[in-house]
């Protein structure tokens, strides 16, 4: 089943990639150098990006559940364990019990018990499967714990608080950061619209002062003093001048998605998911505002 859900997610970002070089070909084939040019490359990013955007997020929510289902998985079988049911048995009775999207992992799991392969490796190849570092503590625990025989009942009921309590602290973390997220999201968006005010309105203005002007005495003034938008008769344009503000948002959006990823839920890779939204949002403020403006100073 997770070769087949593997399959899937690879053909949807396949079909992604492939649709946004379709676009791509026809808008460099009918459409260079115009303005729509520009809005469908957006676009093109967007198409292809989506598919992992989506994996992504997809895989994060599926993690969160296998966590907290887990933490249901191993709270029966401390209590079958409790009862004085072998932790090999207490697995097989309580296989048949509904876990959410970790089914087929328990089952798994109680099929390489019922093969008579030893704990500890059906425990590893479980945490493994899974992927949740959470799931993969708890587990190492539990089978060392196994190993070592004693009073598994304790170390089970110990493994469970410590994960119900990572469970309530990620879930305070992310309530908590919330507000930290929708702050940054603002932040961005002021960002962007000071991008659009200095390529549209500043850039225009700052580069006509560099226009021959003629003074009161008939002198010419202003065209030293605005060498820096270029040199003699090849003075860059506000066009020119605004071509590295997309690069700009793009840069802002990667980094400020890493950090909000990385504040809200405790590492980067779940920021990916807030850099592609930025990046999109910056992506198609641009394209769009030259598509409804045209080019700076035009």
């Amino acid at each position: 089943m997770k070769i087949l859900r593997k399959i899937k997610q690879n053909a949807f970002k396949i079909v992604g990639i492939l649709l946004a070089l379709v676009i791509l070909a026809f808008s460099f084939l009918y459409l260079m150098g115009t303005s729509l040019f520009y809005f469908l490359i957006a676009i093109c990013f967007i198409i292809g990006g989506l598919p992992f955007f989506v994996s992504i997020i997809l895989e994060s929510q599926e993690i969160m559940e296998r966590d907290e289902m887990f933490l249901e998985f191993s709270r029966n079988l401390i209590e079958s364990v409790q009862a004085g049911t072998p932790i090999s048995k207490s697995i097989l009775n309580i296989q048949s019990k509904d876990y959410g999207k970790l089914n087929p992992y328990i089952q798994k799991l109680a099929n390489q018990i019922s093969l008579g392969i030893p704990i500890k490796a059906a425990f590893e190849t479980f945490a493994r499967d899974i992927g949740s570092t959470t799931v993969k503590r708890a587990v190492t625990i539990i089978s060392e714990s196994e190993k070592a025989g004693g009073q598994i009942e304790d170390v089970l009921e110990s493994v469970v608080k410590s994960v119900s309590q990572i469970e309530k602290l990620k879930k305070e973390r992310r309530a908590a950061m919330y507000n930290l997220v929708v702050q940054g999201y603002i932040i961005f968006l002021i960002f962007i619209v000071i991008m659009l005010v200095m390529q549209y309105k500043v850039l225009p203005i700052a580069s006509g002062l560099g226009q021959e002007v003629t003074g009161p005495e008939g002198d010419i003034v202003g065209d030293d003093f605005m060498n820096i938008f270029g040199s003699g008769e090849q003075r860059a344009t506000p066009e020119q001048l605004a071509a590295p503000f997309i690069w700009l948002l793009v840069v802002q959006g990667l980094f400020a998605g890493l950090v909000i990823g990385k504040l809200s839920e405790g590492n980067f890779k779940a920021g990916f998911k807030h850099s592609f939204i930025l990046i999109m949002m910056a992506i198609l403020a641009s394209s769009g505002a030259r598509l409804f403006f045209g080019p700076a100073g035009g």
